[in-house]
């Protein structure tokens, strides 16, 4: 019974480094469009709708808003484009901002200012994730290797509990 448990076990595992990888390739995926807007975005200037700032750093989830006007007249509304907490204090009592952006693209519009910051970030993400996705694969790959050889190391070798034992020992004061 308790074989079948960690066998069980064993396979539901596999989510993890499963987990990992998909996080790795949305990672790479943002990181991607990111870095695609910043070299091949044009530029503009955009106009700052919204700035929303938590006073609190364990509160992560600060954001902006921001209304673009490209020169062929096509207007671009970014709204609640989230930023970390650290760069946006940086967006806090500007009207305008400089921006790089792509119509059409996954990520359209990049602050210019943090373009290469927040690329780097969503790369280094991707790798992490990669990073994990490896160590947590090899884990418990090597772990269900160990399990399909050697079995479950509690019911290994053990038939009748061992009366010698210190534990099985009473003492009374």
């Amino acid at each position: 019974m308790a074989s079948n448990v960690i066998r069980y076990i064993a396979r539901a595992a596999w989510i993890l480094p499963i987990f990992f990888v998909g996080l790795f390739v949305h990672q790479a995926y943002v990181a991607y469009g990111l870095r695609a807007t910043l070299t091949e975005g044009q530029p503009a200037t955009a106009e700052v709708l919204e700035v929303h700032m938590e006073n609190r750093v364990d509160v992560t989830y600060d954001y902006v808003s921001l209304r673009v006007e490209l020169s062929d007249g096509q207007v671009i509304t970014k709204e609640k484009m989230s930023l970390p907490h650290s760069l946006i204090q940086l967006l806090e009592n500007k009207e305008t901002v400089d921006v790089l952006v792509r119509p059409g693209a996954a990520q359209e519009v990049v602050i210019a200012q943090f373009g290469a910051t927040q690329w780097r970030i969503a790369a280094l993400n991707a790798a992490m994730a990669l990073g994990a996705a490896l160590v947590f694969g090899l884990g418990i790959y090597y772990w269900d290797r160990y399990l399909q050889r050697e079995g479950e190391p509690s019911e290994r070798g053990v038939t009748d509990p061992d009366p010698d034992h210190p534990a099985r020992e009473i003492t009374r004061a």
